[in-house]
């Protein structure tokens, strides 16, 4: 599937995401354990953070905005971001396809929850360079991918409209991550047997920002 076809299928289911039935609390937790590992900016400088795929809920724009970052969203759905902009009118949504969209500045926290396997396959070598490239030194970046070893494409149903699924496989995640000069934090099936797989990276080049400078200067 194209990016414009995902974006016809969720323009079309959009309003579960906003509805009762949505769980809100997913990703959630997930995102807390992430944001842990963000350095702290110069005092006095705004924190700033981008939700790629962000969809219509709103719940991790909300959670970002209370940690205190200045917070943008994007998303291939219009749909998503009219319902989007309805629940956060004070915050900047792009309609873009993360797959040519340049993004407009550097990011001390991006989330791709739930979003990027929606990309074409041959775009996410692309993409993860892109996302990884987009964060200031000691940023952190969160997504989501299928936990396989080797590469794979599907097409199936969901609310009984289309929708496209891709992994590169985790080996080759790991490469490109540290490719694009980022270190994995964290990794978790965090629904397992289900394969789905959630990555927390970071950007080397903070200040003091990784578990083990802390650990050194704990025993100093």
């Amino acid at each position: 599937m194209t990016p414009r076809q995902t974006a016809e299928t969720y323009d079309k289911i959009a309003s579960f995401w906003s509805g009762e039935e949505f769980n809100r609390a997913n990703g959630i937790a997930q995102h807390r354990r992430a944001l842990h590992f963000v350095t702290m900016g110069k005092e006095g400088s705004s924190r700033q953070a981008l939700d790629v795929g962000c969809g219509s809920s709103g719940r991790m724009v909300e959670l970002l905005l209370a940690e205190g970052f200045e917070v943008e969203g994007m998303d291939v759905s219009a749909e998503m971001l009219r319902l989007a902009r309805a629940r956060h009118p004070g915050v900047t949504f792009h309609l873009a396809d993360i797959c040519t969209w340049e993004l407009p500045q550097r990011y001390d926290f991006i989330s791709a929850w739930d979003s990027l396997w929606h990309a074409p396959l041959a775009e996410h070598e692309g993409i993860l360079h892109k996302l990884c490239g987009g964060l200031n030194p000691g940023g952190v970046l969160i997504f989501t991918s299928g936990g396989l070893d080797a590469s794979e494409e599907r097409c199936h149903e969901l609310m009984g409209e289309p929708v496209y699924h891709a992994t590169l496989g985790l080996p080759r995640i790991l490469e490109l991550v540290a490719g694009a000069g980022c270190v994995c934090r964290h990794l978790e099936y965090d629904q397992h047997p289900e394969l789905h797989v959630y990555l927390i990276v970071q950007k080397s080049g903070g200040e003091g920002d990784g578990p083990a400078n802390r650990l050194a200067a704990a025993h100093a």
